[in-house]
């Protein structure tokens, strides 16, 4: 059969598991081997033999169940509670108080975990209950919290940067110090925004009410905020200073932050053998499913290259490149990125997705490094976007009555538009990705 054919074949097949609710690593899994089989005979399952050993045998992988359990930690630690009270009383006086406490909060807090929904699960109990008593709106309130939540998938220590190192060949280190900017900026914009609309719309946001303020003074606020700010920025500093100045591999790395995040619980009282087996039960489970989709999808870009996909898709995108340029190119993996994040979840995206645009990218001259953080912040909004953004599933899940689906898709449609503007800017500003990783160790 044509590779055409055999290419579109696929590709619809993966379509159709999805809406048909399928998980992704049986869909995937399951086409590479009906298509593998039947294009290549049975000397494809050597094949996949031989490239699950790998993968299973990758030691930058065993770094994904650390940093999990290190997430799972933290977030029984207690950390986020201080910090977010201390954060609360400092922004107090700012209409929007609570939303910009959630926006900072989340961004240290996605720099302690690289796990997304522990994030928005965190940030959602504490936070929406606190904002619908002062009269939030129920969309800026759920916005907010999805928003910044999903931050932690771009903020190292990420573990969807981690999978792209894998995939892409880069070092982990180097992503991770693309990633931090990047991160950054989409944090900076969704706190300007707050700030704005709340200055312009109080009632969306109001601030504290005065005797709230008047509980501590400014030295006070001040105290409570480094107290509660040390122990994040050690773990941090921990992590990441370790992989940036050549001390730890990545997988080293995670084992230490998962040490200190240990230490930290127990420094804040909260260390207890029941929350262990909840956090390790946790990992097992989150770990599981990742390392299952990473499998299935590595079958299927397998049996994909082995059919000739990859020459398909280059003949397709050099027309594209004839026709609209590099540039025109490059929007068109973007488009492609962003609406495959409505029908598969981000593990899937990236392992379909990399072997065929990374090397397309170059192609077209584009720096590899710059290219996977595109991608990765376009990726941030396969986990707002229906019917499968898990940050909308988590909100859900965990917000209080009379806070409906609608109110949650309406709310971060404003932070989607932001991510395509910082998409545009780093665009027009690759420095913004490229500077800081020319003073990290490979």
């Amino acid at each position: 059969m044509e590779a055409e054919i055999v290419v579109l074949l696929m590709f619809l097949g993966v379509l159709i598991g999805i809406l048909l609710g399928g998980p992704i690593a049986f869909v995937l899994a399951g086409l590479a081997i009906i298509f593998g089989y039947w294009e290549l005979g049975e000397r494809v399952f050597p094949m996949f033999a031989n490239r699950m050993w790998s993968t299973a045998t990758n030691s930058l992988l065993m770094a994904i169940p650390m940093f999990i359990f290190m997430a799972s930690i933290l977030e029984r630690s207690g950390i986020a509670d201080k910090l977010f009270q201390s954060l609360l009383y400092a922004f107090g006086r700012l209409n929007g108080a609570i939303a910009l406490t959630v926006v900072l909060l989340s961004t240290v807090f996605a720099a302690v975990t690289g796990v997304m929904g522990a994030t928005v699960v965190s940030m959602s109990l504490m936070a929406i209950p606190a904002m619908l008593k002062y009269g939030y709106d129920k969309r800026l309130a759920t916005g907010t919290v999805a928003a910044g939540g999903t931050i932690g998938i771009i903020i190292p220590p990420s573990i969807m940067l981690v999978i792209m190192a894998d995939q892409s060949g880069e070092s982990v280190g180097r992503l991770f110090a693309a990633g931090l900017l990047p991160g950054l900026l989409l944090a900076s914009l969704y706190f300007l925004y707050i700030l704005i609309r709340c200055w312009f719309q109080p009632a969306m946001g109001p601030a504290l009410p005065r005797e709230e303020l008047d509980r501590y003074s400014g030295l006070q606020i001040t105290g409570m905020i480094l107290l509660n700010m040390v122990p994040p920025i050690l773990l941090i500093f921990g992590v990441l200073g370790s992989i940036w100045f050549g001390f730890a591999t990545p997988t080293e790395a995670s084992a230490i932050g998962a040490f200190l995040s240990l230490v930290l619980m127990t420094l804040y009282g909260r260390f207890n053998w029941a929350a262990i087996r909840e956090a390790t039960w946790s990992t097992t489970r989150t770990s599981c499913m990742v390392l299952a989709v990473i499998v299935g999808a590595t079958l299927f870009t397998q049996v994909f290259f082995a059919v000739g996909g990859n020459d398909v898709v280059t003949d397709l995108v050099l027309v594209l490149d004839d026709q609209f340029g590099r540039w025109g190119t490059f929007a068109m993996m973007m488009l492609v990125v962003f609406f495959l994040g409505f029908l598969i979840d981000w593990i899937g995206i990236i392992l379909i997705t990399f072997p065929i645009f990374l090397p397309l990218g170059v192609l077209l001259g584009f720096d590899e490094l710059w290219l996977v953080m595109m991608i990765a912040v376009n990726l941030q909004a396969s986990f707002l976007t229906p019917p499968v953004g898990y940050a909308l599933f988590y909100l859900k899940g965990t917000v209080p009555k009379g806070v409906h689906m609608f109110d949650i898709y309406k709310g971060v449609i404003p932070f989607l538009l932001l991510q395509l503007v910082a998409i545009v800017i780093m665009a027009f500003y690759p420095e913004i990705i490229t500077w800081l990783p020319q003073f990290v160790a490979r």
